[in-house]
């Protein structure tokens, strides 16, 4: 708890950019602080965990082959299990959104961010491929029936010293917060989340634990066996 006694939200932000460091990540981070001095601005406090898709690209491929969740992948869902709100960004690779991007989300349940805010964000080097995100990135997480926010963002090399870029993060941060304030993914939850199929860890880990400290996940996590 905060020290005006509310719990603070848990914000997971999500780059797939693969070079450190890189544009995807800068503008995740510039969201994120957008929004976490919107919330202080409310009187709430955000807590942030970063997840670099990059450094667990190899845990990515062994779950979408052979469906073991590492423990370090296990981390990650817990992340976004835990969140309140979400920050996807990723870059954009072929007129598409990054594989190492989508490959994540592939490997996660189906319901796991039900009605979770999330803001949508892309790189690109060219601004011929601003339509991406609403075209290609939004269907996904309407597919994982995510409430993602009406302003998408996009910055290629040109934005970044446009003033037009900033005046969209402030309107994306704005949606953003106003919809972790009304706790609608908690209202989904505690009203309706028997109706939903859930499959591993979908429901904070509670659907089917996941036993971390056995030989075989500390071999999958590229460790060695006890």
């Amino acid at each position: 708890m905060d020290s005006h006694g509310q719990k603070p939200f848990q914000l997971a932000v999500i780059s797939a950019g693969t070079s450190d460091p890189s544009s995807t990540r800068l503008l995740a981070d510039r969201i994120a602080d957008r929004a976490c001095e919107l919330a202080a601005c409310h009187g709430q406090t955000v807590t942030s965990t970063v997840i670099e898709l990059r450094e667990i690209a190899g845990d990515i491929s062994t779950a979408l082959v052979s469906q073991l969740i590492t423990p370090k992948l296990q981390a990650a869902i817990a992340a976004l299990g835990e969140a309140d709100g979400i920050i996807a960004s990723t870059p954009v690779y072929k007129a598409g959104a990054s594989g190492l991007f989508t490959s994540f989300f592939h490997a996660l349940d189906d319901d796991l961010i039900i009605a979770r805010p999330v803001v949508l964000a892309a790189t690109a080097g060219t601004a011929r491929h601003a339509l991406v995100v609403d075209d290609q990135v939004r269907p996904m997480f309407a597919y994982m029936r995510a409430l993602t926010i009406p302003t998408s963002l996009f910055a290629a090399p040109e934005d970044w010293g446009d003033p037009a870029l900033n005046k969209r993060i402030d309107r994306a941060a704005v949606e953003f917060v106003l919809l972790m304030e009304s706790s609608f993914a908690r209202k989904i939850r505690d009203a309706s989340w028997d109706s939903y199929q859930h499959e591993y860890g979908s429901a904070g880990g509670t659907e089917v634990d996941v036993a971390l400290d056995t030989d075989m996940m500390r071999l999958a996590a590229g460790g060695s066996a006890a």
